[in-house]
């Protein structure tokens, strides 16, 4: 890619986090933040509350995955195509504690046709890793994340 090319992506791919984030009331609602995003990429952080603990005091594996399964969202949609999730699987590797802030990284493994594979490594504070979580992505043909001006004005034109 060139160096306009790459700048371009990353632009888009922080355009489309925002605007995920702006709508996506469920991350906000567990205190979700994005805090890195690129082509293909996508980094979320969380703070362990103590609402988030099951009765072993340790952070609820399903609430590890709703981080994880953010991040690969985030990053399923960072090239600007409407993707959503197909299949995940989660290995939790260590517990998570109140207080711990745990980061989700996605990165883009492969991508043929409409389906992409995406890895999620969790880690903590510490950087130890908490779980991993392997994401299958499905693109919807011809459908943007968030439209661009060609999309809108394609749009105008048709009403």
């Amino acid at each position: 890619m060139t160096e306009r090319a790459d700048f371009d992506a990353q632009a888009m791919a922080e355009r489309v986090g925002a605007s995920m984030y702006a709508e996506d009331a469920a991350s906000q609602a567990l205190g979700l933040n994005v805090d890195a995003m690129g082509p293909g990429y996508a980094r979320i952080v969380m703070t362990v509350r103590a609402d988030m603990l099951n009765s072993l005091k340790i952070c609820q594996g399903g609430l590890i995955t709703t981080l994880a399964d953010a991040a690969f969202a985030y990053a399923c949609n960072s090239h600007n195509e409407l993707t959503l999730a197909a299949g995940i699987t989660v290995d939790f590797v260590a517990p998570a504690r109140e207080g711990d802030v745990l980061s989700a990284a996605a990165n883009e493994v492969s991508q043929s046709g409409r389906t992409g594979i995406y890895d999620v490594v969790v880690t903590n504070q510490n950087g130890e890793t908490i779980a991993l979580l392997r994401g299958r992505s499905h693109r919807m043909k011809d459908r943007k994340t968030l439209p661009t001006e060609k999309d809108t004005d394609a749009d105008a034109g048709n009403s």
